[in-house]
């Protein structure tokens, strides 16, 4: 039985996302929780659009953004 992601907080989601990837509900639960007023980053889809992505995400990761 799938726990009810309504009630969860979203750290324990994030939680359960990250050890149940194959479950698109819960991804779906989460990703509908994020920020409206967040950073959207709009890279084109090219190689160097990818390069950017990239760069933007292990900024993230370290901390920098």
């Amino acid at each position: 039985m799938k726990p009810n992601f309504e009630t969860m907080s979203k750290a324990e989601l994030r939680a359960y996302v990250l050890e149940h990837r194959e479950d698109w509900e819960a991804l779906r639960a989460l990703m509908s929780r994020r920020n409206p007023n967040g950073v959207k980053y709009n890279f084109p889809n090219t190689e160097e659009g990818r390069e950017q992505t990239k760069a933007v995400i292990k900024r993230k990761i370290e901390g920098i953004l």
